[in-house]
């Protein structure tokens, strides 16, 4: 059996992973367009030169000779699932079994020049980052478009490499809108400003002001024009699935798949980014996982169970948020804070459906549980609830609560 796998992202490492440990004498070979494998969430820290490309890596150094992995530096055109055939920018690649496992690209909103400027990047990939580090190095006045993890996170390196004329412009009325609640996130709005960043929310992007095919200025829709060398993009992602037209495996936005991660093509699977799934590394892993069991023959379901979460740390501050940063109308916010530390509990009914930690973010592992499993908390007070609550052993799959 051949197994075929397109990226060497999360879901893909753990598909092949997967698929070595069940099946010890199947043929694996995996294709990537970046030469370097690397975790997308440490690629800022290479723009900052705080790691080289080989500390970027998330396998060991030997993981593909360790585990009898082909491994191919190709740019995939399209998939011929009639014939089998992966097509690539140098031979075809035949299969048995594929996953497709590309991930996502970063999203550039069709607004002036941002397409096709020289000195406008986004942050999605290793060329990114080597491109925006060569190019950071002669540029002096920077615009950010996104104050999401990935905005902070370029402006963060660029802060790192002593940049100070740092403008970022968000939609939002607040920094990290997905991540976070108003007061989490204006603590690291304060943190950034205080090292010369402006932040300019509520603004929205309407044009470019362009020398050539370099952009020199942003425009915003209150009139302002942004005087900048450098722009990154980082106002979302999208599947990267330009390969499959004509491949007859079904995609709208997304990868079309199944329970078991199956696509409409028989003996083709997706997994991670690509699928439009949640797209959390937690989950990315699982989805490779259970789709590498599936081509060895398993029946294995997807469950989306991982609680959505995120730990942030800029300036040696951390916050740990776990599912829900913003109530709904009946749900009860419960909030304990002094002056070094945030902590707030959301509750929807009996469960904890979201939890942010600022500061103190110990017992995070059993905040997280709280939140993915749904436990009920009824009578009980949250702010003393801990491990030792529970029972060490299980009972019909959930944690009991200890009694007496």
């Amino acid at each position: 059996m051949k197994h075929v796998i397109i990226g060497t992202g999360a879901a893909g490492i753990s598909a092949a992973k997967t698929i070595r440990i069940l099946n010890s004498n199947d043929e694996i070979v995996m294709l990537s367009a970046d030469s370097i494998i690397n975790s997308r969430s440490m690629l800022h820290k290479y723009i900052s030169g705080e790691r080289d490309s080989a500390s970027l890596r998330f396998v060991s150094a030997d993981f593909f000779d360790a585990n009898n992995i082909s491994w191919l530096t190709r740019k995939v055109t399209s998939i011929d699932t009639a014939s089998k055939q992966v097509l690539t920018d140098a031979e075809p690649i035949s299969y048995d079994r594929l996953l497709i496992a590309t991930g996502a690209n970063s999203s550039t909103p069709p607004i002036g020049a941002l397409q096709t400027a020289v000195n406008v990047f986004g942050l999605r990939h290793f060329t990114d980052a080597e491109s925006i580090k060569r190019a950071s190095e002669r540029a002096e006045k920077f615009v950010i478009i996104g104050a999401g993890l990935v905005g902070l996170d370029a402006a963060y390196a660029l802060i790192e490499q002593g940049k100070r004329d740092i403008t970022i412009v968000e939609m939002g009325d607040r920094i990290l809108p997905v991540n976070l609640d108003p007061q989490a996130a204006a603590s690291y709005q304060d943190l950034f400003e205080k090292m010369g960043c402006k932040f300019l929310l509520g603004a929205r992007v309407t044009d470019t002001v362009t020398s050539g095919d370099v952009v020199t200025g942003i425009s915003l829709e209150s009139g302002e024009i942004l005087d900048c060398d450098l722009v990154i993009v980082a106002t979302g992602t999208r599947p990267a699935i330009e390969f499959l037209a004509d491949s007859n495996i079904a995609f709208e936005r997304a990868i079309t798949v199944d329970e078991n991660l199956r696509t409409s093509v028989p003996d083709v699977y997706a997994a991670g980014d690509v699928t439009g799934l949640s797209g959390i590394w937690p989950n990315a892993v699982n989805q490779g996982e259970i789709a590498g069991r599936n081509m060895c023959g398993d029946n294995a379901v997807y469950e989306d169970s991982f609680a959505m979460k995120n730990t942030i740390n800029f300036f040696g501050l951390l916050t740990l948020s776990v599912g829900k940063t913003v109530p709904e109308e009946d749900d009860v916010v419960l909030i304990r804070e002094d002056r070094r530390n945030y902590k707030k509990l959301i509750l929807t009914g009996d469960t904890i459906s979201g939890v942010i930690l600022q500061g103190d973010i110990s017992q995070s592992g059993f905040w997280q549980h709280m939140v993915k499993n749904k436990i009920s908390i009824a009578g009980k007070n949250p702010w003393k609830l801990s491990y030792a609550d529970f029972y060490s052993t299980k009972e019909n799959g959930e944690f009991a609560w200890k009694t007496g």
